[in-house]
């Protein structure tokens, strides 16, 4: 789980909370700790919308390394620092059950901030605090299932640690993300990649991701790379290419994804069957078009849910996603040779989250006959 900090009006001293979170499908959405979280508004349906800050636990100067320094080293070079008990164990400082501070209930409760915080100070701070290897992203906490690429999910985070800790390998490629969200992992892809086509569905989902590729423009190299925020429905045919669109193709774009696209990418987007069928159909009519062999990298959670009609704990979400795939790789159709893959994620860690086991990375690789 992320942790978070958060700026609310209270009173001059806040007090520290764990965590406290609301959410549709994972309980994930509180993020760095020691970092200003801000509400910025409220979106079309009245939920919160947030803007976080992440940051890359690596050197700035090693942009052009394929290792960073993973988080669990840092969690070993810092263990001294853990408060103990006489008997070895952890002391934990637990917030104490009697609080005095009384603030308005926002969905989720979140945070506590320091008074520095409260009088902005800490925009000056972050200028000059490393800037380079922070990320900032405006989400939601919490939506209905229909909106959840609105939040930010640990398949994102685990995705985009793979394209940091594979620099050379997507370095100056054409990439295309299917389901991008809040545009975390196109944005992460574009610090290394050439042009990345970075694509969901909604005007109001899109728009979240302009702004942040806009919130991140610092860490794309000018005349270098370029995101491209662009309409993709899974349960079209085709490419929008409607000009009074916002998100519309262009004839050369499409040209140019077909042309130079090595790379397609997704984080978390199989929870619903329909759409599941949706990518998967997508994914083949896309890589059987590509003028060169494509290599697709799913990064996905596996979630765990009692269900009334199994009594039992069961992921039928994953289940399908894991049908699909397989069927994928088994398709004779006489045109494409597919491949399937697990990814080990013993790669590096850039992001603070908690990489649990049920997060899983699959490489496809397809080529034409």
């Amino acid at each position: 789980m992320f942790s978070i900090r958060h700026k609310v009006p209270c009173r001059d001293v806040m007090d520290e909370v764990t965590f406290k979170s609301d959410t549709v499908l994972s309980d994930v959405h509180l993020l760095l700790p020691n970092s200003s979280h801000l509400m910025k508004r409220l979106n079309g349906v009245g939920q919160p919308v947030f803007i976080s800050k992440f940051r890359i636990l690596q050197n700035c100067d090693e942009k052009d390394s394929s290792v960073g320094s993973p988080i669990r080293e840092r969690d070993e070079a810092d263990a001294s620092d853990v408060p103990r008990d006489e008997d070895g164990d952890l002391d934990v400082v637990r917030r104490p059950r009697n609080g005095t501070c009384h603030r308005d209930a926002v969905c989720p409760v979140i945070i506590s901030q320091s008074t520095m915080i409260l009088s902005g100070q800490d925009e000056d701070l972050e200028e000059g605090d490393g800037a380079c290897d922070i990320i900032r992203i405006e989400h939601t906490m919490a939506t209905t299932l229909e909106d959840v690429g609105k939040q930010v999910w640990r398949g994102a985070l685990l995705l985009a640690d793979f394209i940091l800790s594979q620099v050379n390998l997507f370095k100056g490629a054409t990439v295309l993300e299917l389901g991008a969200g809040t545009g975390l992992s196109s944005i992460v892809m574009g610090m290394v990649a050439k042009t990345v086509y970075c694509t969901d569905v909604g005007v109001d989902l899109l728009s979240m991701c302009q702004k942040n590729v806009k919130l991140n423009e610092k860490h794309f190299e000018p005349q270098e790379s370029e995101i491209r925020v662009r309409q993709l429905d899974w349960l079209a045919d085709d490419f929008c290419t409607d000009p009074d669109s916002e998100f519309c193709w262009t004839e050369a774009e499409i040209a140019d994804l077909h042309d130079n696209t090595a790379f397609v990418i997704a984080a978390d987007v199989c929870y619903d069957d329909d759409l599941t069928d949706g990518l998967f159909r997508t994914l083949y009519r896309i890589t059987s078009n590509l003028r060169s062999p494509s290599i697709t990298y799913l990064s996905l959670e596996k979630r765990l849910n009692f269900t009334l009609r199994h009594m039992d704990v069961s992921c039928e979400a994953y289940d399908h996603f894991r049908h699909c795939l397989d069927q994928l790789e088994q398709m004779t159709d006489g045109k494409m040779k597919i491949t399937v893959e697990a990814v080990k994620s013993s790669f590096p860690q850039f992001f603070q989250y908690e990489r649990v086991e049920q997060l899983e990375l699959w490489k496809v690789t397809a080529e034409r006959l």
